[in-house]
């Protein structure tokens, strides 16, 4: 490479290291090929190849949750975009920072309409905080330090930039220096004077977090306002990251079905929000409210999202004289062994008795998540990851990206059967990585979710043929085999007993495995 100029593709890949990104999630085209040459020729980056983009854009939201970096993705032209889009949705959600690299048709090719000539720009605007398009080798560069930028920006987001073939493999000029990294406003003390005063009201109040305040030291500080104002403190459905467990402040997480939530703030009188939005439905219902706060109810935000939560709940402790020490946290307690038969409380109290200190627990088991969720309260210190843009497909790519950012971890994914189809392709990932995940297939051969919504949007005349499109029978999915011809270890619970003896061994070993809870 000394004797031959840089390229385009080369002078990205230089700059992307210099930005601290050392991973790309991939699945190629012939537009991309410079950009892959050059992952070959300049060190710093690790490429890991996913089957379907779907499972890349997944493994990068996994991993940005888990680094509070980006990864980059290496997606092929607006159809390898689109396949993505579904968890590029979720990372969105999410406020995951991730750097998508799409290739496109060198520019001068453009004007011909070639087959997989698309709209770009348009499929990449609805899942991203940034777009650009390179119009030049010698701009290439200078666009990823901003696309790096871009995707730090907070809270986080998706950053997508362009990368014409010809501007990937004409000459460039070297790489571009990274950007200071953006950094979180300061809440005002005004915003922190005003909640303050509303909390020494004495009215019926909730503190409802997302974000990086939702970590450990973020949820004790809240712990410590609770405990001197007597405020609930809450997280979304869908929280993006969550530590829980022994030692942590617990706080109640928002249920799912719009009447659930209206009681659960039925007595809030007014609301303070910390990087969160105030609570609505999940959809839409005949004769059931979008807007799940009493009327009335007072709504005040500590900090936005863009903003540093962390310091301003330390700034409100303050302000209020909150205790230091003494704050409630979760007991480490283990659940008895179960007895009986099979199901997601009794699979999830196995679950919580093996799960190892620092795990990272990646959720899509769907109406079969809140047997886990429940039992794990106060199993040893894990971090929880959520479906947050409700899109299915998102728990085995989110935990194959979660144990590439965190290899020292154990990674267990709770997924269902149902979900699970959508982007199985990344257990061959896991398997090609020798990734330490240990995927519990929760299998109910249903769509369940959409079972439930069925009756509760009230819809007319159900019979056998709108039941089937929720039946996952006929034939019935073997996860067994599936996992094994995609190279991952795999093995069937049918009881208690065996889903003990299988799980408690996943938990011992590392290196990825599946196991397919019969429910």
């Amino acid at each position: 490479m000394t004797d031959i100029p840089l390229n385009g593709a080369e002078s990205l890949v230089l700059t992307l290291v210099g930005c601290g990104v050392d991973t790309c999630f991939s699945n190629p085209g012939t537009s991309e090929m410079h950009f892959v040459a050059a992952l070959d020729s300049i060190s710093g980056i690790r490429p890991i190849l996913g089957l379907f983009e779907g499972a890349v854009t997944g493994m990068a939201d996994g991993y940005g949750r888990m680094a509070e970096k980006p990864a980059a993705t290496l997606l092929h032209l607006g159809p390898g975009l689109a396949n993505g889009l579904a968890n590029l949705h979720n990372a969105r959600r999410a406020a995951t920072p991730i750097v998508n690299i799409v290739g496109d048709h060198a520019t001068y090719h453009a004007q011909y309409d070639a087959p997989l000539a698309s709209d770009i720009a348009g499929f990449a605007r609805p899942v991203s905080g940034w777009v650009h398009s390179s119009v030049s080798s010698k701009t290439v560069a200078a666009d990823g330090a901003l696309a790096v930028a871009a995707a730090l920006t907070p809270p986080g987001q998706v950053a997508t930039l362009i990368l014409p073939a010809d501007t990937a493999w004409n000459a460039a000029e070297g790489a571009a220096p990274p950007l200071p990294r953006p950094v979180p406003s300061q809440v005002s003390d005004a915003a922190v004077d005003r909640v303050a005063q509303a909390l020494r009201s004495g009215r019926k109040t909730a503190i409802l977090m997302r974000g990086a305040v939702l970590r450990e030291a973020g949820l004790a500080t809240a712990g410590r306002i609770a405990a001197a104002t007597g405020a609930r403190l809450m997280c979304d459905t869908f929280a993006p990251r969550l530590a829980r467990g022994a030692g942590r402040v617990v706080i109640e997480r928002i249920p799912y079905f719009a009447e659930q939530i209206v009681d659960t703030f039925a007595d809030i009188e007014q609301l303070v929000l910390v990087g969160a939005k105030p609570p609505v439905s999940f959809f839409a219902y005949p004769g059931k409210p979008s807007w799940c706060l009493p009327e009335g109810a007072q709504v005040l935000h500590l900090a936005h999202a863009h903003e540093d939560g962390e310091s301003a709940l330390e700034a409100l402790a303050s302000a209020l004289g909150a205790p230091v020490r003494g704050v409630p946290v979760a007991d480490h307690h283990l659940p008895d062994r179960p007895t009986g038969r099979i199901n997601q409380y009794t699979a999830g109290q196995i679950i919580a008795r093996h799960l190892p200190e620092g795990t990272i627990l990646s959720d899509e088991g769907a109406t079969s998540s809140g047997g886990t969720v429940l039992a794990t309260v106060t199993a040893a210190p894990h971090d929880h990851l959520s479906l947050t843009g409700g899109s299915i497909g998102q728990g085995i790519p989110l935990a194959t990206g979660a144990a590439v950012a965190k290899p020292d971890r154990k990674v267990v994914c709770i997924q269902g059967d149902g979900g699970a189809m959508y982007t199985i392709q990344a257990l061959w990932t896991q398997a090609r990585e020798k990734l330490d995940v240990t995927t519990v297939i929760f299998a109910n051969h249903s769509y369940g979710i959409l079972n439930v919504e069925l009756a509760r949007v009230g819809a007319r005349n159900v019979g056998p043929k709108a039941l089937s499109m929720l039946d996952l029978h006929n034939p019935e999915l073997d996860f067994v085999r599936i996992a094994t011809g995609l190279g991952v270890e795999a093995s069937r619970a049918e009881t208690l007993e065996a889903f003990e003896d299988q799980f408690a061994d996943a938990m011992s070993r590392k290196g990825p495995r599946l196991i397919e809870v019969v429910l």
